[in-house]
């Protein structure tokens, strides 16, 4: 054991084992530290450690006993089963080694709001996460993945988090998946194919009865609405505020961004995959995001389809046409219509938020968007007298 100890912080170094012959010596030399030294808190770096019996155990809860804020970092994935299967890693916070990959010339096969999704070989992917401060996300994220798991969602859960730069990435174990985009690509024929799984797994999800935790798509609505209300005159902000709020609350499962490129297929099952933006509320959000997916977002600019999802204008435009026929189980073109039209004043909302965000009025490309948007929304909210189906 080598030790550091400055600014009222002690580093404890352990290499090797800490089992029932070696305990001994280091409680010894623990004792000798703390007759030196009083630390404000203690670091244990384990990135050493092969391994920790009850013996070593021992000497850690002594440790706890003498100081209030004990933490360890960098144990290796067999050293934190161990504490976390004798409840070691509630009495105390534990960080793991993380594995380190490189992902450069990997092949991305998703994108999100939050991260990028990456080929590595034939059966591994990585969800690498944009903020480099995202391993509460991943937390979070697993666990809303074994929500729809558990609920009978199929779903990948991932089995690791690794280390990629400055940032963070879950591991999936996915042998020879390919996403419904890749699909799509190798075979426009599969356009009536991939309608089909997308409806099965929304039709799935909005069966599930949503978990209490998960959020409400209808705050985040009131919230894009609140946001863009610069750009609305008075008159068409007050007819959309009640239109949103007249929208029932219901506790129905939405998956939030049910696009091809977070669709897999896996063998012959078709898998969802990242499951941060689980929410719950009426099914019109989730169609919304799937008019963003296929139109709102390439209002102005189509070649949008072809750089994010890999198809062109007209195919994303057909598949959204046959998701919708296939959900609605309607070959009526004016039911098609009309709640296209709905679910795009919603999508459209949420594309107008984001355009004031990230690029606002500081372009002409963003001028034209926000123009676009809110023409369309004014113009559908002149005569919808409900956002609902």
């Amino acid at each position: 054991m080598r030790y550091t100890c400055e600014d009222g912080k002690m580093t404890l170094f352990f290499e090797g084992r800490i089992d029932t012959e070696s305990a001994s010596a280091v409680q010894r030399e623990l004792d000798d530290l703390f007759r030196e030294h009083t630390p404000d808190s203690v670091v244990i770096d384990a990135q050493k450690l092969d391994y920790i019996s009850s013996a070593g155990l021992r000497v850690i809860l002594r440790l706890l006993k003498r100081s209030s804020n004990v933490s360890m970092i960098n144990a290796s994935a067999d050293v934190y089963d161990i504490l976390e299967m004798t409840g070691f890693t509630e009495l105390m916070h534990v960080e793991k080694a993380y594995r380190v990959f490189d992902v450069t010339g990997c092949e991305i096969i998703g994108e999100g709001a939050n991260g990028k999704v990456y080929r590595v070989g034939d059966d591994l992917i990585i969800k690498v996460y944009k903020d480099a401060d995202s391993l509460e996300e991943i937390k979070r994220e697993r666990e809303l993945s074994r929500t729809a798991f558990i609920l009978g969602i199929p779903t990948a859960i991932p089995f690791d988090v690794v280390k990629v730069g400055d940032t963070y990435g879950s591991v999936f174990e996915l042998l020879n998946a390919r996403s419904f985009a890749e699909l799509l690509r190798g075979d426009p024929s599969k356009l009536e194919y991939v309608a089909q799984k997308t409806v099965e797994l929304a039709k799935m999800l909005h069966a599930a009865k949503a978990p209490d935790h998960l959020p409400r798509q209808s705050d985040a609505a009131r919230g894009w609405l609140l946001e863009a209300r610069g750009e609305l005159d008075d008159a068409h902000f007050e007819k959309l505020s009640q239109l949103i709020e007249a929208i029932s609350e219901t506790d129905t499962m939405l998956h939030g961004d049910l696009h091809i490129k977070n669709i897999m297929l896996h063998g012959d099952e078709a898998l969802l995959i990242d499951m941060d933006t689980l929410c719950k509320g009426h099914p019109i959000y989730e169609l919304a995001f799937l008019y963003n997916a296929y139109e709102g977002f390439g209002i102005c600019d189509k070649g949008v389809f072809k750089r994010f999802l890999g198809i062109d204008a007209d195919t994303a435009a057909m598949l959204l046409h046959r998701i919708l026929a296939l959900y609605l189980d309607t070959d009526d073109e004016s039911r098609i219509a009309e709640v296209k039209e709905k679910a795009s004043v919603i999508g459209l909302l949420r594309v107008l938020r984001r355009t004031l965000r990230v690029s606002g009025k500081d372009s002409p490309e963003g001028w034209k968007l926000i123009n676009a948007c809110r023409e369309r929304i004014c113009r559908s909210v002149d005569h919808l007298e409900t956002l609902t189906f």
